[in-house]
């Protein structure tokens, strides 16, 4: 985790040449903003540069922007990398006014025109998803102000506003003369379709550049009947709009809506467009990038999280403290015809109710008010109420069908429910809760140490172990209850009724655990994938961000399997892996996701 941390922070201050500041300040709006700030140390006061400021989508946070900050430091601007209202470590989003300031990005513009070293004739913004939305409140925004301080804008993997709501839905130039570039994926789950009048999808994503929309757009806001030839993505088209040249672009990379902030190619667009609108102080080829040695750091330290929560409960046992809770497992015997029978019968059950029952709370309207944030609910972070309730009907089926296992198998075949742990008795119970809870409080110690003194974080793509304000703490306890009862029901599931030699092995036993544990999220993934490639559109009645969603829950649920495995052969005991596990996802979950109001 050190040596992940140092290489990462060695990568994103350039060896030293970036400047790396966590930001929090009272916005003019009056909210609690939180930034990454990165400073060249060629921008001064006397040599002012283009600054550019950048956001995450819905549900993420800061860092998820690392690719782009990481390049465009690198190349001489000044970034500020937003966590939008509702994210991160800024205040929670107001439900009722998500507009304000820009969602944020506008009070991060203006905090940035203030800085001495900045350009403020060359201020750029840039968003993913609901980032790009939020680039799209600011210029409004900027539109009112007596000083216009946006010059150029790029919006990735969402639609520009093409359209006039106050003049009957014409089409029209909301950007002026700012240069404006659209990233436009070709599977894009949310964006870029053409619509009928009457709310009828009319093309998918991938025919996007050929739509009025997208030529309106290349045309400045020029109606589409008016527009006599067909201009082509990737390239850059001008115009003298009032006055001063204004260029215009679209790219299409043939990627999915998530995949755009881990994607080279994306960022190659990225860094040509703002290239076009300002000149880069220190100009270096688009398809030369190392942000990916970042990740790979990063990652390294996400799976040396994953190895501390292991090594470290070893290292507790042999402890005064935690000795007695060292109990290892009893050797395993070759499982019987029969028992394999109900082994390979519970795990496609639980599969299948796990599937199914993804798609059902994803098509029941109460559930995805909630998932939305739509109206008024205690949990005030709807996607997380959504896996963890999704988790939490799982784990009643584990104990159902676990109940039915053992009564009509189990108890007849040599099954001890305390032998085996599931019965462990209170004085155990509660003291591997206490060990659980030292693991937990040590994991993210360092977590905290090395944040606050390289600004790194452990993360990969979708999945993230971040630092946190102390209000996640809080949070967290509303959904750990949740969790808590499927890792508890699946670490007894796993290790208590599902503990066989396989071939003699049992680490093929484990192995088909964790997939099993991930086969209804794979299914579903790949079905909805494989759909939208070949048709160009996803399932009807799945929406794509529950796909999206499942791909932290792939990963989630088959490491924590083989976790949890680990950890009851060196104690006997499945409520120990079942508290880490639910702990530790839980403050991912909260940490990663939107809160409202």
């Amino acid at each position: 985790m050190l040596v992940a941390s140092i290489g990462a922070s060695i990568v994103q201050t350039g060896a030293g040449s970036i400047t790396v500041k966590d930001m929090r300040w009272e916005t003019s709006s009056g909210q609690m903003m939180s930034a990454l700030l990165f400073k060249p140390d060629t921008a001064t006061a006397d040599n002012k540069v283009p600054a550019i400021v950048v956001s995450h989508g819905w549900w993420n946070n800061r860092e998820m922007q690392d690719a782009n900050y990481v390049e465009l430091a690198r190349r001489g601007y000044v970034v500020v990398s937003i966590d939008m209202y509702g994210h991160g470590n800024s205040s929670p989003l107001l439900t009722d006014n998500v507009t304000l300031g820009g969602t944020g990005m506008y009070d991060a513009v203006k905090l940035v025109a203030d800085f001495p070293y900045v350009d403020t004739d060359q201020i750029g913004v840039s968003g993913h998803s609901n980032g790009a939305r939020a680039a799209n409140f600011s210029m409004f925004i900027d539109n009112a102000a007596d000083k216009q301080l946006i010059a150029a804008v790029l919006l990735v993997d969402n639609d520009a506003v093409y359209t006039d709501a106050e003049n009957e839905n014409a089409h029209f130039n909301l950007y002026g003369a700012r240069d404006v570039g659209i990233v436009a994926d070709q599977y894009d789950e949310f964006f870029f379709r053409s619509y009928s009048p009457e709310g009828a999808v009319l093309t998918p994503p991938r025919d996007y550049i050929g739509t009025p929309n997208a030529q309106s757009f290349l045309h400045f806001g020029a109606a589409p009947d008016t527009i006599s030839d067909t201009r082509e993505d990737s390239e850059y088209y001008t115009d003298t709009v009032d006055g001063e040249q204004a260029l215009r672009v679209v790219y299409t990379p043939a990627q999915t809506h998530p995949w755009g902030t881990i994607s080279k190619s994306t960022v190659a667009h990225q860094l040509d467009f703002f290239e076009e609108a300002f000149g880069a102080p220190n100009p270096i080829a688009s398809g030369t990038q190392v942000w990916q040695v970042k990740e790979t750091f990063t990652l390294i330290g996400l799976i040396g999280f994953g190895i501390f929560l292991l090594a470290f409960t070893r290292a507790l046992l042999t402890t005064r403290a935690f000795a007695a809770l060292r109990t290892p497992a009893a050797v395993v015997a070759p499982t019987t015809r029969k028992g394999l029978g109900w082994f390979w019968g519970g795990m496609g059950v639980s599969a299948f109710i796990s599937g199914w029952s993804w798609l059902v709370l994803a098509n029941t309207p109460w559930v995805g008010a909630i998932a939305f944030n739509v109206g008024t609910f205690f949990m005030p972070q709807g996607a997380v109420f959504f896996v963890a309730f999704w988790a939490a009907l799982n784990a009643i089926a584990a104990i159902i069908i676990m109940t039915i296992s053992y009564l009509l198998f189990g108890r007849k075949n040599g099954l001890d429910l305390r032998a085996s742990g599931v019965l462990p008795g209170w004085k155990k119970f509660f003291h591997g809760l206490g060990l659980s809870l030292v693991v937990v409080v040590a994991a993210y110690a360092l977590v905290f140490v090395l944040d606050y003194f390289l600004k790194t974080d452990f993360r990969f793509w979708v999945i993230a172990v971040k630092a946190f304000t102390p209000d996640k703490v809080g949070i967290a306890l509303m959904y750990l209850p949740l969790f808590a009862i499927y890792f508890v029901a699946n670490s007894v599931a796993v290790n208590s009724f599902n503990r066989f030699s396989i071939r003699g092995k049992e680490w093929i036993n484990t192995a088909l655990l964790a997939f099993f544990n991930a086969l209804a999220p794979i299914v579903l993934v790949v079905v909805q994938y494989t759909t939208f490639f070949v048709t160009g559109y996803t399932i009807d009645g799945f929406s794509g961000i529950f796909s999206i969603w499942l791909f932290p829950v792939i990963l989630i649920l088959a490491v924590t399997a083989v976790i949890s495995r680990k950890i009851y052969r060196e104690t006997n005991n499945p409520y120990i892996a079942g508290f880490i596990n639910a702990a530790i996802v839980t403050l991912i979950s909260v940490t990663n996701t939107l809160t409202a109001a």
